[in-house]
This record gives structure tokens, sequence and C-alpha cells, in this order.
């Protein structure tokens, strides 16, 4: 089985055998998690580096209202903060969104890790990088996009980061509405309603689990979506338009 974490570090530094042998070493042992089963809590001590193998999961926040704010997904290959262990306590909660497999790398290991392989470092440091990038996107997005802006570009960013390839327009997209709403500041039904605009407008589809875009170009339009914060090569989602800021 492929390992996503290895995958994605590869992508983004040329590593070794010895880096890629260490770090599926790491991963070893990963531990199950059923869905919406919480990692760790806000409030707890910070513990080891947590590594998405499979499934979904999400780093989030619960407001004195009661209210939950998703403030990150994290989909196979992804990993927590690097160096979160510094903090006295942890500042939000992470938890799997559907059943996943999670190793847990503690943080002397994922020290001496980087210590010893510096392309690791180098592509661990560039993965924290782009996971604060998605972080502005989303700031941008609740702060000044609309309703059907801030849809549309969560959509294309996760079927970006699902890993399609080219001329693929359907992903897997395991969450719920009210997963969504919890992403986008937005209540379940208004997440259904601008889904249904985005459906009738003939840009994309979302049901059973599954991401369909029907028309890329509509879609980025609409999002006035720019992948250049992923980081990644240029897909046929949006160099078929022109981006806002060029």
């Amino acid at each position: 089985m492929v390992n996503r974490f290895v995958q994605k570090l590869k992508n983004l530094v040329d590593l070794s055998e010895a880096d890629v042998a260490a770090l599926v070493d790491a991963t070893a042992s990963p531990r199950d998690f059923s869905a919406r089963q919480d990692m760790i809590r806000e409030g707890d001590r910070p513990g080891p580096v947590f590594v998405v193998l499979e499934g979904w999961a999400c780093r989030y926040k619960i407001l004195p209202s009661g209210t939950r704010q998703i403030i990150a997904f994290l989909l196979p290959g992804d990993a927590c903060d690097l160096h979160v262990g510094m903090l006295e306590e942890m500042d939000h909660s992470l938890q799997s969104i559907t059943p996943s497999k999670i190793a847990l790398i503690p943080g002397e290991r994922m020290a001496k890790l980087m210590l010893e392989h510096p392309r690791i470092a180098n592509a661990m440091y560039k993965s924290q990088l782009i996971d604060e990038g998605t972080l502005r996107a989303w700031i941008v997005s609740m702060g000044r996009r609309s309703s059907i802006a801030r849809v549309a570009h969560l959509m294309c960013e996760l079927y970006l980061r699902s890993g399609p390839a080219d001329g693929n327009v359907e992903v897997a997209l395991p969450i719920s509405q009210i997963v969504l709403a919890d992403a986008l500041g937005m209540t379940p039904v208004h997440v259904n309603r601008v889904l249904r605009d985005l459906r009738l407008a003939g840009a994309m589809t979302l049901k059973r689990g599954a991401l369909t875009v029907i028309d890329p170009i509509k879609l980025v339009m609409i999002a006035g979506f720019d992948e250049n914060y992923l980081h990644r090569r240029r897909s046929h989602l949006s160099h078929l338009v022109p981006h806002p800021g060029h």
C-alpha cells in the first residue's frame, strides 16, 4: 500500500532511499481511530506529531456557545503542526472525520529524524508553509468571499488536495453538509442551498460522498480560485482561466 505521507514529502523534496526508509519506519505502526474520535483536545498537553495515512481528519475549536469551527481538513499524507510540542497546551483539537489510520511520531523521534535527514526536514518545513498558506486562504474566504464563492473555493481546494488525476472529474469527499457548515461558518441549511445553486449553475454536484466537477472553468470563476497557495504544479482546474491577481 502506498504511504501517502512519504508520497507527499517526495513531491516536495527529492528524498533519498534512506530518507524514505526512515519515514516508512517511523509510520509503520499507525493507530486506528473511529469516525468522530478526538485524537487530542484543546487544553491537553501536546504530544506526538499526528500523521494521517488513511481517512480524513480536522482541526477544530469549540466556542463558548457550544458551536464548532473547523479550521483545517487533514487528508491522507498530512501531518499536524511540527513544533506544537513546544507549547504548554493545545489551543485547538484534532478529530478524525472518517475511520482513519493515524501514525503517532513522538516529538523526540521526529526531531532526531529531521536532524539526521536534512531533506526530510526541508520537506516538513515546506509542508508546514503550505498549511499556513491554506489557513490564509481560508481567512480570506471567511472575511471577503460571498457564500457561493466561499463554498466553490473550498470545493476547488478539496478537489485538488484529494489528488485526482488530470481529467478525472469525480473525487471522494467523505464529509457531510454539517461538517462543511462547520468549516465554512454557515448553517447546514445555507450550505445545502448554495450547493443546490452550484448544481443548477452546472458547475458541480456533491452527493453520496462524491464531488463531481461538471464545469471546471465555471467553478473556478465562481470561486475566484487561484491554487498558488497549494504550491503544486498547475492543474487543469485552474490553468484554463485568468487568475484574479494577474
